[in-house]
């Protein structure tokens, strides 16, 4: 049996989750700008009332360790990894992009192509991988600048779901006969239940004084120039 905390910010989306062997039991999210550091113990406080459980009750805590925003995941790392040295539990990771991956197939149970989650990393420069109905790794996760021949070859013989706030603004350039685009949200911490309850069975912990969040690319900080 595995109760298991799980954390998602790595969007504008703050979301606080409890699972009990794979199955979502309780969720409490919302979508908006710089609410994850005010909103993200309140949720996690509100989804262990709901689940009717006590802190000494959970077995891990699991996280979405990115890709994805500098501040939200640095955010949900620090919270995870806080609750992890209160209750003395393990720490679990949990690649972004396969979790987005996982909601879709949650979502879409009989879809046999290949799913491309995106996560908006400003102007049309988005994160993103490729996988496999299975939840497999087709190519590996990468910064990439999306224009009208990006993924050319893979779509010229595999039906293609692009999701996630990366898609939304790509759609227009990704035109094709096989391309499709969700608008649902699957940066959800619901979708890393199976996930999570997955690593947690195979022990695939990771240390919690050295984890640091998959930013993919280094965080710069500029300086406006004087008028």
């Amino acid at each position: 049996m595995a109760i298991i905390i799980q954390i998602e910010t790595a969007t504008q989306v703050c979301s606080a989750a409890i699972s009990e062997n794979g199955k979502t039991i309780a969720l409490k999210e919302e979508k908006a700008s710089n609410i994850h550091a005010g909103s993200l113990t309140l949720f996690i406080k509100e989804v262990m009332d709901t689940a009717g459980l006590q802190f000494a009750d959970i077995d891990a805590v699991a996280v979405s360790k990115g890709p994805g925003s500098y501040t939200g995941l640095r955010i949900g790392v620090s919270t995870a990894k806080g609750l992890c040295f209160a209750l003395d539990k393990p720490l679990i990771a949990i690649d972004t992009l396969q979790m987005m991956a996982a909601g879709f197939m949650i979502d879409q149970p009989y879809y046999s192509g290949m799913v491309c989650p995106m996560i908006d990393a400003r102007r049309m420069e988005v994160f993103t991988g490729l996988y496999d109905k299975d939840l497999k790794e087709v190519t590996p996760v990468a910064a990439q600048i999306i224009d009208e021949h990006s993924f050319a070859e893979v779509l010229a013989s595999n039906n293609v779901s692009f999701i996630g706030d990366g898609a939304e603004k790509c759609k227009a350039v990704l035109q094709h006969e096989h391309a499709s685009f969700s608008d649902v949200n699957f940066n959800s911490a619901t979708n890393m239940s199976k996930l999570s309850y997955e690593a947690f069975a195979a022990a695939k912990f990771v240390d919690v004084a050295y984890f640091e969040p998959f930013y993919l690319k280094d965080f710069v900080l500029t300086t406006p120039k004087k008028r």
